[in-house]
């Protein structure tokens, strides 16, 4: 692989260790969710265990943008402490809340309204961690190596609650981002950086018009993402094998990741380039409408995973363009945010049409993605040539 990929990031000072430490703080967006849910459904319905993880889910929604603007107005370090041990304090008061469901939720909402945006405080310190030409290589590897995170978060969950019951599992997911928040704040970029002194208008980064079209084009990316599970579970359930859903998933994470790794060889385009990759992203989930056996499937489950990294990476780039001195992180975080939302939606509305038809299932991933495609159609039409990434 040439050095101007992976492995030339990976050799830049302190990259490993923020790299490492980010992707162990944010184990708990994997992890903690099952733990949630398998701790609610001990003494409650699925139907309110699932309310105690849209909670959580809804909470890291709103509190992603709110931290990052504290992130651009002030340090990384202490809004990334502070928000930990809020989370921390919601994991604990949920596992130790005696089953009370006003409890449990104020505990969900209270994890997720503090979880750190480690995510957006490294993609916004690429640019002082490698070269600008690096930069571009930089987030699709970030972005590929999360992956991983959606794998190994569930199995800590399991881990823990099967070692020491299902209250382990949430002190597991506390555990973990303290420990990475601790690990990260001591490379010296992150203690370093600093937001920039400037007018922020209040709405922020979604003031400029083509931001904010893009960001509903991530929704709907995000919706497409959010089908997939729901619409697999049907998938598995027809089949007769509910474990299956787990290895698809796995498989999905790992065309990701594979698609993520390849695209770090190529060049970073611009604003133009996300129409492309938006087609590219629908297009490959329309095999999945034939439904075919585990072994094909799981195949096309791969392969539908492939552009969404190379997207993201152009997302990500588009918005650092975009948006206005002052609100990188930010805009990083309301690009999580709204992925967030749409993965939230796509499972919402994925749930009936499965149980109408299996297809169906798997129809709102392409229909999303091509609402996606109008949305950077449209950010690209209006793109006027603009500096590089800062």
């Amino acid at each position: 692989m040439p050095d101007s990929g992976i492995r030339a990031v990976l050799r830049a000072p302190h990259v490993p260790l923020v790299l490492a430490a980010s992707q162990v703080g944010r184990l708990p967006l994997a992890s903690a969710p099952l733990a949630l849910l398998i701790f609610a459904r001990q003494q409650h319905s699925l139907a309110l265990a699932g309310l105690v993880v849209a909670v959580f889910t809804a909470g890291i929604a709103v509190g992603a943008p709110l931290l990052a603007r504290l992130v651009d107005r002030r340090r990384q370090p202490p809004v990334l402490w502070a928000s930990a041990l809020f989370s921390a304090f919601g994991f604990v008061l949920v596992a130790y809340g005696g089953h009370r469901l006003p409890v449990t939720l104020l505990g969900a909402a209270i994890a997720g309204l503090g979880i750190p945006p480690l995510e957006a405080c490294l993609r916004a310190l690429w640019p002082a961690l490698v070269p600008p030409s690096l930069v571009p290589a930089a987030y699709t590897l970030d972005i590929a190596v999360q992956e991983v995170i959606f794998v190994v978060g569930p199995l800590i969950t399991l881990a823990a609650v099967g070692l020491a019951g299902p209250a382990a599992g949430l002190l597991a997911a506390a555990a973990l981002q303290l420990a990475g928040v601790a690990a990260f704040v001591t490379a010296p970029a992150v203690r370093d950086w600093h937001g920039v002194a400037t007018h922020r208008h209040w709405a922020g980064p979604l003031r400029i018009r083509q931001f904010a079209i893009m960001v509903l084009g991530v929704v709907c990316m995000g919706a497409a993402v959010g089908s997939l599970p729901v619409a697999l579970t049907g998938y598995a359930e027809a089949a007769g094998n509910r474990s299956l859903t787990g290895w698809l998933l796995a498989a999905q994470a790992g065309g990701a990741l594979v698609g993520g790794l390849l695209y770090t060889r190529a060049s970073p385009g611009d604003v133009r380039r996300l129409p492309m990759l938006a087609a590219v992203f629908a297009v490959l989930y329309l095999p999945l409408l034939t439904t075919p056996g585990p072994a094909l499937i799981a195949v096309l489950v791969a392969i539908s995973g492939l552009a969404l990294p190379p997207l993201l990476t152009a997302v990500f780039l588009a918005a650092d363009r975009l948006a206005p001195t002052g609100t990188a992180v930010e805009a990083f975080a309301w690009i999580m945010t709204a992925f967030t939302v749409g993965s939230a939606l796509g499972a919402a509305l994925t749930g009936p049409l499965t149980e109408t038809h299996l297809r169906y299932g798997f129809l709102l991933a392409p229909a999303a993605g091509l609402l996606a495609v109008l949305a950077m159609t449209t950010v690209s039409r209006n793109h006027t040539p603009a500096e590089a990434p800062r």
